[in-house]
């Protein structure tokens, strides 16, 4: 089975650090083709012109403030995966930048090839996962809106136009299921005796 090829950019401005993530790259056991932009603004314009599977971020760049650059990022490409690579022992950084959307964040100097192919691997997976829950939530949220309803049957007119049961409708849009029971009101409406009966059983056990 041929493996799926890895397009990877980094945006990291110092020559070394570069270097170093590509022969970390190349020590891996994944095919990989790796772009790299110096500048976020030269990143912003690669993103623009080229698809990618993952974001290596460098959050010291020269045209851009720490954290600024990530929220760029996401901005012109929020469906791509994002880690964060610092240089500084201090996590104050890089955990604003999980909570902001950041899949990962990676120590400089501390990284090798199982380390980084691993980091990669899940940022992607984990991205899918916040998608597909962004997507499930967007249509969930459908039901919320001015929905028709007939005021007399009850049913409810469909985004095709056709009329239906409001449980058909909800299962349609959701992973809801329904059961059907009958509630008090209906029940003293429908079957008085019925209604008498479960009422005086009450009331006998409520006398005891």
């Amino acid at each position: 089975m041929k493996k799926s090829i890895l397009k990877i950019m980094l945006i990291e401005d110092n020559p070394g650090d570069a270097e170093l993530i590509r022969e970390v790259l190349k020590d891996g056991r994944s095919d990989c083709i790796l772009k790299r932009a110096d500048r976020l603004s030269s990143a912003l314009r690669l993103v623009e012109e080229e698809s990618f599977d993952v974001i290596l971020l460098d959050l010291g760049l020269p045209d851009s403030n720490g954290i600024n650059a990530l929220q760029a990022i996401q901005d012109k490409e929020p469906k791509l995966p994002v880690i964060v690579l610092t240089g500084l022992p201090d996590e104050d950084l890089p955990i604003k930048a999980i909570s902001m959307g950041a899949q990962d964040y990676l120590v400089k100097g501390k990284i090798d090839s199982d380390l980084l192919y691993r980091s990669i691997r899940y940022a992607i997976e984990r991205k899918k996962m916040v998608l597909e829950l962004q997507e499930a939530l967007s249509n969930v949220k459908q039901l919320s809106g001015l929905l028709p309803i007939c005021s007399s049957c009850k049913n409810i007119r469909d985004d095709r136009g056709y009329w239906t049961r409001v449980e058909s409708y909800i299962r349609d849009h959701s992973d809801a299921e329904f059961t059907h029971s009958v509630c008090p009101e209906c029940t003293k409406k429908l079957y008085p005796e019925f209604y008498e009966q479960i009422m005086g059983k009450g009331e006998k056990k409520t006398d005891k």
